[in-house]
Order: C-alpha cells, then structure tokens, then sequence
C-alpha cells in the first residue's frame, strides 16, 4: 500500500488529491482510493502477483513477484504506462528522498534493480544478500539499507556510487527496515524476534531489542522520538523508544499484522 501525497499541495489541509493505492495480489490490480471523495475512483491492471508498491507524486510503481516485473501507473489517471523488468521476485520498491531513483529489492535474485524515475527505465543492478526483503534510504538519500532474510544480514549500499559499501550481520530473517530522521536504522527479525538497531554506517548499536512474534514491519515516527514494529505472530505492535532504544509499549493490533505507515 502506498499513500501519495503530491507536493504542490503540501500546505493545503485538503489537498487537491490524495490517493492510497493498494495492491491487490489475488486479482493482479491496484485500487485506487481518493481520500478526499471517500471512494475508489480506479482499479488498474498490473502484473501477475503484486506485492508492494511506492509512489512519487507523479507515478506509482507496483513490484509484481510473479512475472519479474514493475508496471508504471500515471497518477494523474490511473492509467498503467508500462512494465519495467527487473530481477526474479520483485519484493519491495522505495522512492529516493529526491524522487530520482527507485530501489526494488528482488526476493529472488540476491539483487536490487535501480530505476530512473526520469525515463522510468532500470539503470543498475546492485548484487546484495540471499533473498532481499526491505529496503529503505537514509534520510539525505546518501545511503540505502537491505534486508537479506536468506542471509541474516543488511547491506549498505551507497546510492551515488550505485554499489554495495558494507555488510552487516544482524538477527534472523530480517525482514522490514526503516532509518530515523537522525540516520538510525532499525531491522524487523522474524526469525528471533528482535529489532536490529544499526548506526548509519551499519555498525550495531546495543545488542538487539526483543519484540513480539515475527516483527516484520518497522517505521519511524518524523519527530525521532518512536519507532513502530509489528509483530505478525503475536497480532500486536511493539513500540520502541528511539532514545534508549527500549519497547515502552506493546499494543493489540489485527491479525497477522505486517506493513505499516507513520504519517507526518
């Protein structure tokens, strides 16, 4: 899922538009809902399988882990441009802090595709650990952060040389990641429920941060102050105190609970 907030409107309480596009991996489509109507305005096709999906305030960009692909939707009509292909399983997308770049991570290709969001075209592949997972970019764009869940590790990649700089071992089957607004990285192990919490260049803070059952989501809040895991096996959220580092609350959520969004 992914919410779009487009920038011109940055001051507007009530947007222009804002959408929430969904991927609907089932039936091969995105819905895409118009918050400001309160209703789906657009059910777009896509590749087979879509699993994630990231967005500029221009494009969205839906990874589809069944046919190794990456369909472009026009946001301004919800139309799908064209299918990008890059490596075997497309997991998860994220968009640059300058919109520049897109990074997906490919499940099953120990790699990470970089597109160009200038002619939505791939421009590098970037080799990484066994099956990749999460992917998120420091908050001055400098540096991207992988999840490897077959590897229990993160690679630091530098995004202006376009190449891995370091690997760094973290807990089992690392799945989601996300950085704080002061270059923290925290890393959701689902393989022994713990968070990974990581300096900006990949060296461990602390030893590892219990949690729930199968945390796989992590987001950090805008202020520096939380971050928020879910745990998909115990059907809550851990909450952590960025400042030292330790889960302040625990808080019942739906089943099975994975993704998650702070907004600002």
């Amino acid at each position: 899922m992914s919410l779009l907030t487009p920038a011109s409107a940055a001051e507007d309480r009530w947007p222009a538009r804002v959408q929430v596009f969904v991927a609907n991996s089932a039936s091969n489509t995105v819905t895409a809902y118009d918050t400001r109507l309160g209703q789906v305005v657009a059910t777009v096709p896509v590749g087979q399988y879509p699993f994630g999906v990231a967005a500029t305030p221009t494009r969205a960009y839906v990874t589809n882990f069944g046919s190794d692909t990456v369909t472009v939707v026009d946001t301004a009509t919800n139309r799908p441009l064209r299918d990008i292909p890059v490596g075997r399983f497309p997991h998860t997308p994220a968009v640059s802090p300058n919109g520049k770049l897109v990074y997906v991570t490919n499940n099953g290709g120990q790699s990470v595709t970089v597109i160009s969001t200038r002619n939505d075209e791939p421009v590098a592949t970037i080799p990484v650990g066994r099956f990749p997972a999460g992917v998120a970019f420091s908050p001055d764009g400098e540096r991207a952060y992988v999840a490897n869940t077959g590897s229990n590790t993160v690679t630091v990649i530098d995004v202006d040389r376009g190449r891995a700089i370091d690997t760094d071992a973290v807990g089992r089957a690392p799945m989601g990641v996300s950085v704080t607004p002061r270059g923290r990285v925290y890393v959701a192990n689902a393989g022994d429920d713990t968070v990974s919490v990581l300096t900006r260049s990949g060296e461990p803070v602390g030893p590892a941060v219990p949690v729930g059952k199968q945390p796989e989501g992590s987001a950090a809040s805008p202020d520096d102050s939380f971050v928020y895991v879910t745990n998909s096996r115990s059907d809550s959220m851990s909450v952590i105190d960025a400042s030292s580092g330790s889960v302040v609350a625990t808080v019942p959520v739906g089943k099975e609970s994975e993704g998650l969004v702070v907004t600002s």
